[in-house]
């Protein structure tokens, strides 16, 4: 399943080669500092142990990976993936004392990593982005090991109305804020698009049955702002 916006050539790169540097604060800014409690709620969810694995894609600057580490033990082995290079950059510099981070620079549809691989499979904010969800479910599926959970926190559509206007109307200030934080208007524009028209909760949870995750389920946060979808590869 082709997305149109993220196949425009260059578009997402574009996009995080001019907001990679501001990255974290504007992702503080744009939701109020709520993204933390968010990812925080998907570890919960996740609930790992010390002796398992995770390859976190679309890792940004590292805030899962860190989080995973906290939750278990700093002894714990991380993939961090991410399609642009300068937010591996930002990710290695900001978890540098982490000794035992593997990061990657490669897109979610082509993972250079082994089969049956990992334990946990996260994906925030970044499953919208792909050119190519259904290619990009089939990779977790493959990455995974028998056994395995897939987590995608992503955006989502709000349940209430009354939410949902406020959300539409605070939206439409967003692109002004990255014009005075990172400089720039138009990542914002394509941000607050791609959210617009990325999948319903439920037409993910299809997707994720097609690619042959089992026990599929989400939770949505915030009203449905948000929501963290989870399968298991069994």
């Amino acid at each position: 399943m082709e997305q149109y916006l993220q196949n425009k050539k260059g578009l997402v790169q574009n996009v995080f080669d001019k907001v990679f540097d501001q990255y974290d604060i504007m992702n503080d800014i744009m939701s109020l500092g709520i993204h933390r409690l968010w990812k925080k709620d998907l570890i919960y969810l996740m609930n790992p142990s010390y002796n398992q694995n995770l390859i976190d894609v679309a890792c940004g600057t590292g805030d899962i990976a860190k989080l995973f580490l906290n939750n278990t033990n700093k002894d714990a082995k991380i993939t961090c993936v991410d399609p642009n290079r300068g937010m591996v950059s930002k990710g290695k510099d900001k978890l540098k004392k982490f000794k035992n981070l593997k990061w990657i620079v490669s897109s979610a549809e082509n993972l250079p990593v082994n089969d049956n691989a990992f334990d946990f499979y996260t994906i925030s904010f970044g499953l919208r982005n792909t050119k190519d969800i259904k290619k990009s479910l089939s990779e977790a599926y493959r990455v995974l090991k028998p056994g395995g959970r897939f987590l995608c926190l992503e955006f989502s559509k709000i349940q209430n109305s009354n939410l949902n206007f406020l959300f539409k109307n605070y939206s439409k200030i967003i692109p002004s804020i990255g014009k005075i934080i990172v400089g720039e208007r138009e990542p914002y524009e394509y941000l607050i698009q791609s959210i617009d028209n990325f999948l319903n909760q439920e037409e993910l949870i299809d997707l994720m049955i097609e690619n042959d995750f089992k026990k599929c389920s989400y939770r949505n946060l915030s009203g449905g702002i948000v929501s963290i979808h989870t399968g298991w590869k069994i």
